[in-house]
């Protein structure tokens, strides 16, 4: 009768439990201190700030070796732009290696055609530009003085004697040092950076596959997804933006070959660089190419070129964004404004042009990681239904 007796206690306390289980005796001392509504929201703010130092620590060691973070960034940038090009060399039965090879060479090339024309152009129009700014400062400087609020002889040449008192002080000396010292770090960055990229184009397929090993089901699964989300977004992205600073290239620089500014060409090229700044890079860009014009053509020919620029900066935003980039930048231009902030406060124009891709693989990887895909079972049928094993 002893386990009969046993069932009928456990039944009893079934349907009757103590009072204990029903109303839990009140907290005291340090429990009932963080039991309260005050005390969960200390908690919640405990973990906040806790995660922000992680995000701190972590962002301070990344930029104690920007010089190793930066190259590998932009490596992986290249090779999502790059990759299908590679790919499709792959399938057209080239082996890897050369398809890789085939690839790199033709970036190389295609960078050093740019710099040979900036180079060039440079050098044939400098003598011509060095007459045509003496005369544009002069006319400058009259404009100044006679035109419609015109300034105080005197104001003048106090400007231009800061100006010469700048360039020759300590100060402009030491900045000249630490450009110096940043152009050493650029062309060991560059190497790096072609190194790496070598590799990513390669290897990528084989690195990716090595980090994943410690994983293994649905997180596998999702992770796999992150990194061809992360290609697709990059991609897009780098090809888009090329296609909209191809045509603001063209745009820009024909209104200054017209115009006879000096130095379209180079002019036009760093159009295209800035280009890969949204919302600030060709409004830069068309302030540069302004001041020459203004020096070397007078006022009426910058204002020309402003006029030039506004209108192309409108087509850009209001067609040619939407259109090119698609699906690839899906964030809200105040998000856009505030990377680009953040990513100049930390690493300036490499950072700048780099802020943005980054957050959009970031939220790319946020909403792949969050969804809920039905096809993560199907990929694996040895995994168990979705609501049986959490993320």
């Amino acid at each position: 009768m002893a386990p009969f007796s046993r069932l009928a206690a456990r039944r009893a306390c079934t349907e009757n439990p103590p009072a204990a289980a029903v109303h839990p005796a009140p907290k005291s001392g340090a429990a009932a201190l963080w039991a309260d509504g005050l005390g969960r929201v200390g908690t919640r703010a405990a973990q906040v700030l806790l995660i922000l130092l992680l995000v701190s620590v972590s962002v301070y060691a990344l930029m104690q070796i920007k010089l190793l973070v930066i190259p590998v960034l932009i490596a992986l940038i290249l090779a999502a732009a790059i990759g299908p090009f590679v790919n499709m060399l792959r399938r057209r039965g080239i082996p890897g290696g050369l398809a890789t090879g085939i690839a790199f060479v033709a970036l190389l090339a295609l960078l050093a055609g740019v710099g040979a024309i900036i180079y060039l152009s440079v050098r044939n129009q400098w003598a011509e530009l060095a007459q045509q700014a003496s005369t544009g400062l002069d006319e400058l400087e009259n404009f100044l003085l006679n035109g419609p609020v015109p300034l105080d002889q005197g104001q003048l040449q106090e400007a231009r004697q800061g100006i010469i008192d700048f360039i020759t002080s300590s100060q402009a000396r030491s900045r000249a040092i630490t450009g110096l010292s940043l152009v050493t770090e650029f062309i060991a960055g560059t190497g790096l950076m072609v190194v790496i990229l070598f590799f990513f184009l390669k290897d990528g397929a084989k690195i990716w596959n090595f980090l994943l090993r410690p994983f293994s089901g649905r997180r596998e699964a999702k992770l796999r997804r992150v990194g061809r989300r992360t290609l697709e977004v990059l991609g897009g992205y780098v090809r888009g933006t090329a296609i909209v600073a191809l045509v603001d290239t063209v745009a820009i620089g024909t209104a200054l070959l017209i115009l006879q500014v000096p130095l379209a060409l180079p002019l036009a090229v760093i159009v295209f660089i800035t280009a890969f700044i949204p919302l600030v890079g060709a409004t830069v860009a068309g302030i540069l190419a302004a001041l020459v014009a203004l020096v070397a053509n007078g006022p009426v020919v910058a204002l020309i070129v402003v006029a030039v620029v506004v209108a192309v900066n409108q087509l850009e935003g209001d067609l040619l964004q939407p259109i090119v980039m698609g699906k690839s930048l899906q964030l809200h231009a105040l998000v856009i404004l505030m990377a680009l902030t953040a990513g100049t406060i930390l690493a300036g124009i490499v950072g700048a042009v780099l802020s943005v891709p980054l957050a959009a693989v970031v939220w790319a990887i946020i909403q792949v990681w969050t969804a809920e895909d039905p096809h993560l079972t199907d990929m694996n049928p040895d995994l168990p239904p979705a609501n049986t094993q959490p993320v």
